[in-house]
């Protein structure tokens, strides 16, 4: 197989499992050495519920005959990552893509509650780790790109478009990891490094099968608790995309922008793993809107995914005729001006 990345060397923070685990599989299966970093190593797991591990994650990556070291690293703790790019420098003298995969607030995230209902200590340990964590993280490794006038920052994120997420925790880190890839863009326009964020559909993790009851072979079973697994994508899909934004010489042209993994998807030419090619927002579309231009009253389901999908949209001029459908179904035309679809 072509091994574009032969000779580069990447650090994944964050790639204990899930969406960081896939990255790092596909960028040691493009030929990249990768230094895999968390806090959970075997015998000291740090996220409760979780078993994975980043020692998994590098053996997997040799086991497949790639390359891989695990470094136990909290992202959180300055000196840690200071001593992890001292590490680096010594041992590669390059890094030519860092990935800021770092978020660990799955069980912090309550989806019922409202701003004014949030424990403001769980608030800042949940900024701590997903937001500061990638500035420090960036601020000490990207030093090497800009000297090496080369490099792709990766910021991994959940959704691309401006608007809300469905829950004001969740929208603060999700939405801050893009601006901090845009921000970092325009620090970065005079130094050939690119910054961008890239976003999965909906993601197939280890916590998800989990939740549903289901494995990656049977997955397809979990379709009848949640209708919309069905499109649903591996994180080695997302791997494959920042792999191929990695090999791509033109990638500077994206820097500061925030993708999906299905655009880019279809612009690559690359499946995932089972040779389909999901594409979650576009897929549910054309499940939703021909309910929204019919007569009948909206199911549950329905309602729910549509108010998810107006949220997330109202803010983009591109989608605003789409928004305007939505909100007429939804009956939020009473909306406050900030929150109507913006043209």
């Amino acid at each position: 197989m072509a091994q574009p990345l032969a000779g580069q060397v990447v650090l994944v923070a964050g790639a204990t499992r899930g969406a960081g685990r896939g990255i790092a599989l596909e960028l040691a299966a493009a030929g990249a050495k990768v230094y895999c970093t968390g806090r959970s190593v075997r015998g000291a797991i740090a996220t409760q519920g979780r078993r994975e591990t980043i020692d998994e994650t590098a053996e997997m990556i040799t086991a497949a005959g790639g390359a891989a070291t695990a470094v136990r690293v909290d992202h959180t703790v300055e000196q840690e990552v200071e001593a992890l790019a001292s590490r680096i420098r010594a041992e590669e003298g390059r890094l030519d893509v860092l990935v800021n995969d770092i978020w660990g607030g799955d069980d912090l995230v309550d989806w019922g509650q409202k701003f004014w209902q949030v424990d403001i200590a769980t608030v800042r340990k949940v900024v701590d780790q997903a937001v500061f964590s990638h500035l420090i993280t960036s601020r000490h490794l990207v030093p090497m790109m800009v000297e090496a006038k080369r490099g792709l920052v990766v910021e991994v994120t959940d959704g691309v478009q401006p608007g809300y997420r469905g829950q004001m925790l969740y929208d603060l880190v999700k939405s801050s990891v893009i601006r901090l890839a845009y921000a970092m863009a325009w620090d970065l326009a005079t130094t050939g490094v690119t910054a961008l964020a890239v976003s999965p559909g909906f993601l197939r993790s280890e916590a998800v099968l989990d939740h549903l009851g289901v494995t990656e072979e049977n997955w397809r079973d979990g379709i009848k608790k949640s209708a919309e697994f069905v499109y649903s994508e591996t994180p080695r899909y997302l791997g494959r995309a920042v792999a191929a934004l990695a090999s791509d010489p033109r990638v500077g042209e994206k820097s500061g922008m925030a993708l999906w993994v299905g655009d880019l998807a279809n612009e690559y030419k690359f499946d995932d793993i089972d040779g389909s090619r999901p594409d979650f927002t576009r897929n549910v579309r054309e499940w939703l809107e021909p309910q929204l231009l019919s007569d009948e009253r909206l199911s549950p389901h329905a309602y729910r995914m549509a108010a998810a999908f107006y949220c997330h949209m109202h803010l983009t001029p591109s989608r605003v005729e789409s928004a305007r459908l939505y909100q007429k179904r939804l009956g939020w035309e009473r909306l406050g001006g900030g929150l109507q679809p913006t043209v």
